[in-house]
């Protein structure tokens, strides 16, 4: 079994399609672990702001099997293909990481996103903050510390997540 690591935001009915992807993620991996769920601002376009978080799965699929199951829930969930890639979002699912693979196919592992955005890096670091990341061989939660905060906005939501049981 493989551990992976999955990113999930929304900026458009946030509460409904955060809930909603959870729920699918569950159906596809059985037991999942949550981050906290984030409220960011948008990053490289204006639009509203995003509610992201983290979530933590053990699954015996490929990694090409794992983003075609994430991209399906994506598109059972509203998402549309071939929008701009900066754009607002129902349901954005990413494989973050897969166990300790470095990979460019069949997509780019582990995610520049961890090391890039707080609304990815600082979900990460609550949820392991002691698993290593594959390139940079540092905790996640060194990673978070050593983050400048004042690079991207971002701050933690209650969520109620009695809906999603």
């Amino acid at each position: 079994m493989a551990r992976i690591f999955i990113s999930i935001g929304s900026n458009t009915e946030r509460d409904h399609y955060i809930r909603a992807g959870v729920l699918s993620l569950k159906q596809y991996f059985g037991e999942v672990q949550l981050s906290s769920v984030y409220e960011s601002e948008a990053v490289g376009f204006n639009g509203d702001a995003f509610y992201n978080l983290v979530a933590a799965a053990d699954t015996d699929l490929t990694i090409a099997d794992c983003v075609q199951v994430l991209k399906q829930i994506e598109d059972s969930h509203g998402r549309i293909r071939g929008a701009e890639k900066f754009c607002g979002r129902t349901l954005d699912l990413d494989l973050l990481t897969y166990d300790q693979v470095v990979c460019q196919q069949p997509i780019m592992l582990p995610r520049g996103e961890i090391t890039e955005n707080a609304f990815v890096l600082w979900p990460m670091a609550e949820l392991a903050p002691d698993a290593i990341h594959p390139l940079t061989s540092q905790r996640y939660a060194e990673m978070w510390q050593a983050y400048p905060k004042t690079k991207q906005k971002i701050w933690p939501v209650p969520f109620n997540w009695s809906k999603c049981n």
